[in-house]
């Protein structure tokens, strides 16, 4: 079994971001604009939802999804393949750095899966339940990832990845170590973010403009994994947790020493005004009366996640010649797909219409 998807290529090789980037620029032109989107969610079911997306980028992952009923499941289905058959695409004709650069951004996706596997085991889900949670859109592939799934506990997952030589195995076999000491998963989700972050971190360490472009995201990523973590942080017992243990090197704005100061801080205002002199702390400040309204951190994680779309995407207005122009475009991608996404949940709910919007992120 192989955790990598081989992909012939049709563009040149080396540095020659030329050809890339024209038919990146033409798949850019195809996204949904705000004003479709915001018509989507005026359709009055899910069935009026689906005849307008036929007629979209969409339309033939739509057909081949609604074989199995013209549901908001079955819908959802069709956007996710969307995404992870237009990320292959993209990375099918990228020249040999802008493949080495992306796979390396995209390997977040492995993490996530990885611990959506993991999560579902230990929540004791069904092998159905898990796999409605993936998204395979780094280098471990759907048939890779739905063998996994149906192991159904997690030692068998860690072995399997050790057997197969993935990349992630060593990490996850320390990690279910300390799990089965502790009985906690974030102990082993842990070992899975820390071997990511350093190994992202260390294959984007070039001199040149796109690996110090790529080094960006990746920061801001791990700032807010950190600052997410803080967050929680204000939940947890800290008598019986090691703060300092859960910090990820490699964050742009985020050190060591600012995470433990925040980490200790007794409340949430108190951590929101000592970001204020940092790029996160205008963001946090403006999400502080939803969360006040909510009583939730994820307000602040949604946040969080929002700025690392804005910033990913901000990158494609620099060098036309270079990696931001497909580092903006599938992020620009995933957030299209994730505002569809919760379009249709919405629908499907019964979700008012307003709030429905508000959930959105227009960019």
């Amino acid at each position: 079994m192989t955790s990598s998807m081989k992909t012939r290529k049709t563009s040149p090789g080396g540095k020659d971001y030329g050809y890339s980037n024209a038919r990146i620029r033409g798949m850019r032109s195809r996204l949904l604009g705000e004003p479709f989107l915001k018509g989507l969610t005026a359709a009055p079911d899910t069935s009026a939802l689906i005849q307008d997306l036929s007629g979209t980028e969409y339309g033939s992952d739509l057909d081949e999804a609604l074989i199995h009923g013209r549901t908001a499941a079955s819908v959802d289905e069709a956007l996710k393949n969307n995404l992870v058959r237009t990320y292959r695409k993209v990375q099918g004709f990228l020249n040999d750095e802008a493949s080495y650069i992306v796979s390396t951004l995209l390997g977040r996706w492995d993490v996530f899966n990885v611990k959506t596997i993991l999560r579902g085991n230990h929540m004791h889900l069904s092998a159905q339940e898990i796999a409605d949670g993936l998204l395979p859109a780094g280098a471990l592939s759907l048939v890779e990832l739905e063998a996994l799934t149906i192991l159904g506990d997690i030692k068998a997952v860690v072995d399997t990845a050790v057997t197969w030589g993935l990349p992630y195995a060593p990490a996850m076999r320390e990690g279910y170590a300390e799990y089965m000491r502790s009985g906690e998963l974030a102990d082993l989700e842990l070992a899975l973010d820390r071997y990511y972050t350093h190994l992202a971190s260390s294959r984007l360490a070039g001199r040149g403009l796109n690996a110090r472009v790529a080094r960006e995201i990746l920061g801001v990523q791990i700032d807010t994994m950190n600052l997410v973590m803080v967050f929680r942080l204000q939940k947890a017992d800290l008598e019986s947790v090691k703060v300092e243990e859960f910090f990820l090197d490699g964050g742009k704005s985020i050190s060591q020493d600012l995470y433990n100061e925040l980490a200790h801080m007794s409340d949430v205002d108190e951590v929101i005004d000592r970001l204020k002199g940092t790029p996160y702390g205008h963001t946090l400040d403006a999400a502080v009366l939803k969360y006040l309204e909510e009583n939730s951190i994820s307000v602040f994680e949604r946040t969080l996640e929002d700025f690392h779309m804005r910033k990913a995407l901000a990158v494609g207005r620099g060098d036309p010649l270079g990696i931001g122009i497909a580092i903006a475009y599938l992020w620009a991608k995933q957030n299209e797909v994730t505002n569809l996404r919760i379009i249709v949940k919405g629908k499907s709910v019964g979700m008012p219409m307003e709030r429905v919007r508000r959930e959105l992120i227009l960019v």
